[in-house]
C-alpha cells in the first residue's frame, strides 16, 4: 500500500482522465470523481506536505490553531498574516454594498476597524464554532474537541472518538459549508494515535494541500495532549475535483518528481490544547519544489 505522495499525484491523475465534467455552485466548472482515500504514516514525525509544490505549511497550522479556538471572524487570522478566508467575506462585501474595493483594502479595513471587522469579517458559524461551541437543542454549548481529549486519556478503545461540523440547522448561515466535516479517531494497543478525516468536498490542486498539513498537526497535538505517538492519517474524499481553471496547473504538478515527507515536531507541551502558538512547530526536511499558482473559485 502506498503511503507516499504518489497517492495524491496518481489521484490528480486520475481526475484529469475520468473526471466528469460538471457545472458547480461556482460557475468555473469542475472534473469530479466520487469516493477516494489515501493513508498516510505519521510515525517517526513524518508529515504528508506535498513536496511536488511548495506548501505553505505554516498558513495551514494557523489555519487550524484559529479553528480550536472557535473564532469565526477573519481579523485573527489577517493579524496572523493568513489571507486564505478572505474571498467569501469580500464577495458579500462587494454583492451588499455595490463597492468594487480591493482584497488589499478590504483586509487593511479588516485589521485596522475592529467594527468594520465585526460586521465584515465574520464566516457565520464556521468550522471553529461547530467544534468548540456546538448549539445543542436545550440551548447548551457542546466542546466536542475537549470531549474527545477527554475521552483519548479515559476512555482510549471508544469507538465513539469524533467531530463534526454539520449542523443543519446552521448551515444557511455559514459562508461556507464545512468541506472538511468529520474526524474519527482511533487509539491503538501500543499507543499510536490514528485519525480518519472525511471530507465531502475537495478542491483537490489548492484545498486538499493545506487540509492533509493541517489534519497531521491536529493530530500531532491531540496525541501530545493524550501521551500518544501520531499514528495513520486516512484521509477519504467524497466529490473530490479539478476546477477547469486548475488543469494546466495539476497537469505541471504531474510532471514534478515527489521528494521524501518532511518531519514535524514541537518544541513544547502545551498545558491544554488551547495553548500551542505557530512558535511551538517545527518542520524539518521540507525540499518542496516551486509554488504552483492557481486562482480560487468562490
Amino acid at each position: 500500500m502506498r503511503q507516499s505522495e504518489q497517492q495524491y499525484l496518481d489521484l490528480l491523475a486520475h481526475v484529469l482522465e475520468a473526471g466528469d465534467r460538471r457545472v458547480d455552485r461556482t460557475g468555473v466548472g469542475t472534473l469530479s470523481v466520487f469516493g477516494a482515500m489515501m493513508r498516510f504514516d505519521l510515525s517517526g514525525g513524518s508529515v504528508p506536505i506535498l513536496t511536488t509544490k511548495t506548501v505553505w505549511w505554516k498558513t495551514a497550522v494557523k489555519e487550524m490553531l484559529w479553528f480550536l479556538t472557535g473564532g469565526t471572524n477573519i481579523r485573527p487570522l489577517l493579524l496572523e498574516n493568513v489571507r486564505i478566508w478572505t474571498d467569501w467575506p469580500l464577495a458579500a462585501y462587494r454583492r451588499e454594498t455595490g463597492e468594487e474595493i480591493s482584497q488589499v483594502d478590504f483586509e487593511r479595513r479588516i485589521v485596522e476597524d475592529e467594527v468594520f471587522a465585526l460586521r465584515w469579517g465574520e464566516l457565520g458559524p464556521v468550522y471553529g464554532k461547530q467544534w468548540r461551541r456546538w448549539l445543542g437543542p436545550d440551548g447548551r454549548e457542546h466542546d466536542q474537541i475537549a470531549t474527545l481529549i477527554a475521552t483519548l486519556r479515559s476512555n482510549p478503545a471508544s469507538r465513539r472518538m469524533l467531530f463534526h461540523a454539520w449542523n443543519v440547522g446552521e448551515l444557511e448561515g455559514m459562508a461556507l459549508p464545512p468541506c472538511h466535516m468529520v474526524y474519527q479517531y482511533h487509539v491503538t494497543s501500543d499507543g499510536r494515535l490514528n485519525c480518519l478525516m472525511y471530507q465531502r468536498s475537495v478542491d483537490l490542486l489548492l484545498g486538499a494541500p493545506f487540509n492533509f498539513a493541517g489534519a497531521a498537526a491536529l493530530q500531532v497535538m491531540l496525541a501530545d495532549q493524550a501521551d500518544l505517538r501520531p499514528g495513520e492519517l486516512v484521509w477519504v474524499g467524497g466529490d473530490v475535483h479539478l476546477y477547469l481553471n486548475h488543469l494546466d496547473q495539476a497537469r505541471e504538478q504531474l510532471g514534478r518528481a515527489p521528494r521524501g515527507w518532511p518531519r514535524m515536531r514541537l518544541l513544547r507541551r502545551a498545558g491544554s490544547i488551547d495553548d500551542y502558538r505557530i512558535g511551538d512547530f517545527v518542520v524539518e526536511g521540507y525540499d518542496p519544489h516551486p509554488p504552483i499558482r492557481a486562482e480560487v473559485a468562490v
